[in-house]
């Protein structure tokens, strides 16, 4: 077969052509880091991609929830926390009340601060978190615990709030309000403090410090449960980040560049880029042109 000098002309060009666009991609792997910059790259490490990069974004998200977990957990462990002492200053004052000593106004003066405690554990179960309320289940955006005059209303919506924390795994985060702020809780108190004003007589004082001890056990009881809970978030919180750790890994050996590597293969390019151009300059014959300079 004939070779001519335009044959031997559009192989070199078709050469060089190739030759810059490998220039063109380690320069873009370099400045990138990546191994691709396009689907068309590498289909197959663009399909890893993309399932590596979900993985990474849904730990991401659960990260996001255990923030929310811990704010609740812990807004609703220091509100029940406050509840506990507020019944035992009750029963402290319900003990020295019960004393046969007290006249009558000691005892009023007793019910008035039983009053304010009451009125105390009512803010408390009406503690918020941003907007939302703590101890009225799913409904957060309704009062939980309402008054009028001395008689209370307690919530009796006890659905709990669930966050999910890891795939498919959903976690409880709130207190249940009907075990720690139950209407008995907020009766009791309003019949220990009519027994203390007089207003009462069918009931002796002594007689509450076992409804209170009871109202008390199932507040506690309630924070143990939260406490536990708050432990398996912990948990579940040292997994997850493992498993963020795991998956930027996988994400990096996947998509990052070796840099040793492109470095090396972008050297040994330009090299026989250049000497593609030295030998295709050899290979063109002289036209009239270069005779006429």
């Amino acid at each position: 077969m004939r070779v001519t000098q335009s044959m031997l002309s559009n192989n070199m060009l078709t050469n060089l052509s190739n030759s810059y666009d490998r220039l063109g991609k380690l320069s873009d792997q370099m400045t990138t880091q990546k191994k691709i910059n396009r689907p068309s790259d590498d289909p197959v490490v663009a399909m890893k991609g993309m399932t590596y990069r979900t993985n990474l974004l849904e730990v991401e998200q659960y990260k996001r929830n255990f923030s929310e977990a811990y704010n609740w957990a812990e807004s609703s462990d220091a509100a029940l926390d406050q509840a506990t002492s507020a019944m035992q200053r009750i029963r402290e004052l319900t003990v020295q009340a019960s004393n046969d000593t007290y006249e009558g106004s000691q005892r009023e003066a007793i019910a008035q601060e039983v009053e304010q405690l009451k009125e105390h554990l009512v803010q408390i179960a009406n503690t918020k978190f941003g907007d939302k309320y703590l101890f009225n289940g799913t409904d957060t955006l309704k009062t939980p615990v309402t008054t009028d005059g001395d008689a209370v209303t307690a919530t009796t919506n006890n659905s709990p709030v669930k966050l999910e924390l890891s795939k498919g795994v959903y976690i409880q985060v709130n207190a249940d309000p009907t075990k720690a702020f139950t209407q008995g809780l907020f009766d009791d108190i309003n019949d220990l403090v009519k027994t203390l004003k007089g207003e009462k007589t069918d009931t002796e004082i002594g007689d509450f410090l076992g409804k209170l001890d009871g109202h008390t056990d199932a507040i506690t009881y309630e924070r143990a449960n939260m406490g536990a809970r708050l432990n398996r978030i912990e948990l579940m919180e040292e997994r997850v980040m493992m498993q963020e750790v795991i998956a930027t890994r996988i994400m990096s050996e996947n998509e990052d560049i070796d840099v040793e590597k492109v470095i090396t293969e972008l050297k040994t390019q330009e090299s026989v880029h250049r000497a593609a151009l030295s030998i295709g300059a050899r290979i063109i014959q002289p036209t009239l042109m270069d005779f006429l300079r």
